[in-house]
């Protein structure tokens, strides 16, 4: 179902995913977008349509996620983007669940890159399935699910490699996170319930960008603080009645600038 969904919304939102991985309580996607207001559309579509179905799974009536999710830039250098999927890979057996990477019980990206296969899922058209029940007619849920398929996207560094060239370099990567001796593995645990929580949970502060050297993290840096003066001064421009403040591009408008439809 996860498939089925990530692949509507790659589908009806167009981006390249790269790599993904599903784990007990949270996920990880490694996507090329063309703005950020795609990345945004994207997110909100399998975000809310994902945390629906896996709230029925789970019979979780209340609020599934419990923030909004995390968007981290990775810079155009080679070894920051290898090292991102190196890290997507690596799910499961960093944390010593499990010792091969194809061992995960849940979603992972890494048989589609090796086998260079699609992944197909389902989509339940909710929609059509609650108006027929409406209606009073006594159908199945398969009755509305139709196929959907999920193709990966070479990494934009490895877009020149042949087909087989990228699958090597992919095993390469699972080869080299296998080593013996990298991780002490313990089972994993698949009856535990949906409700349960760890007596303790990890936390350290995310990233700002994924940067393979220190001078891509400072343009990176410096960028992103030009970025927030360029919109506070344009908030202040807006507070004192600027129609037009110029908002930085790619940038969301406060809510004071979508009540003033002039202003759009």
């Amino acid at each position: 179902m996860i498939v089925g969904i990530l692949a509507r919304a790659r589908r009806l939102y167009p981006v390249d995913i790269h790599g993904f991985a599903f784990l007990s309580n949270h996920f990880h996607l490694l996507i090329s977008v063309p703005h950020a207001h795609r990345l945004a559309q994207f997110m909100s579509y399998f975000s809310g349509n994902l945390a629906r179905e896996a709230g029925r799974l789970a019979n979780w009536r209340e609020k599934f996620w419990s923030r909004r999710f995390q968007a981290i830039v990775v810079s155009e250098e080679d070894a920051a983007q290898i090292a991102r999927l190196r890290y997507i890979l690596a799910q499961g057996v960093k944390e010593g669940l499990v010792r091969r990477v194809l061992d995960w019980p849940g979603l992972h990206s890494a048989e589609p890159l090796l086998s260079g296969q699609p992944v197909e899922g389902i989509w339940v058209n909710r929609t059509k399935l609650f108006r027929a029940r409406n209606r009073g007619k006594r159908l199945r849920r398969d009755e509305f699910e139709t196929a959907e398929r999920l193709e990966l996207a070479q990494l934009p560094c490895w877009s020149h490699l042949s087909p087989s060239e990228y699958r090597q370099r992919v095993l390469e990567l699972v080869a080299e996170i296998e080593e013996p001796g990298n991780h002490a593995t313990a089972p994993v645990s698949l009856s535990t319930s949906h409700h349960d929580r760890p007596k303790a949970s990890k936390r350290s502060p995310a990233p700002y960008f994924h940067c393979a050297t220190r001078q891509a993290w400072r343009e990176f840096f410096r960028a992103y603080q030009w970025f927030l003066v360029a919109y506070r001064q344009a908030t202040e421009r807006l507070k004192r009645g600027d129609p037009k403040p110029a908002f930085p591009v790619g940038s969301f408008l406060p809510p004071l600038a979508l009540s003033q439809p002039a202003i759009l």
